[in-house]
């Protein structure tokens, strides 16, 4: 009777673990998507910020600024390098904004 009472403890006792298991591997792989979503919303929104001053193909000196203020944020947040390359471009550039620069950057926010 007590091997019998035994054998169904341990049985529960594993039935246990592997739902613990299964239960901690779902949290995992929710807090990872919901991280993902988090750092995709982030890279969309740099994105439309860096988007928006280039929009007329014109950078001003506060563009600039502006710019290059963004290029941490851009490359923490996983913006593509079609856009983060120019990007760092003008923002490393000195009073004469790289027009080809100016081009890709734009174009990068088009496609």
């Amino acid at each position: 009777m007590k091997s019998k009472l035994a054998a169904l403890s341990a049985a529960s006792l594993i039935l246990m673990l592997t739902g613990c298991g299964q239960v901690q591997e779902a949290a995992q792989g929710a807090a990872s998507d919901a991280a993902s979503k988090v750092a995709g919303a982030a890279a969309d929104e740099v994105r439309k910020q860096v988007c928006a001053v280039v929009e007329d193909g014109l950078v001003s000196v506060q563009d600039k600024e502006l710019l290059g203020g963004l290029v941490a944020a851009a490359e923490t947040a996983g913006v593509p390098s079609d856009i983060t390359t120019p990007l760092r471009q003008i923002a490393a550039s000195g009073d004469q904004v790289p027009a080809e620069s100016v081009k890709a950057l734009k174009d990068a926010c088009t496609a």
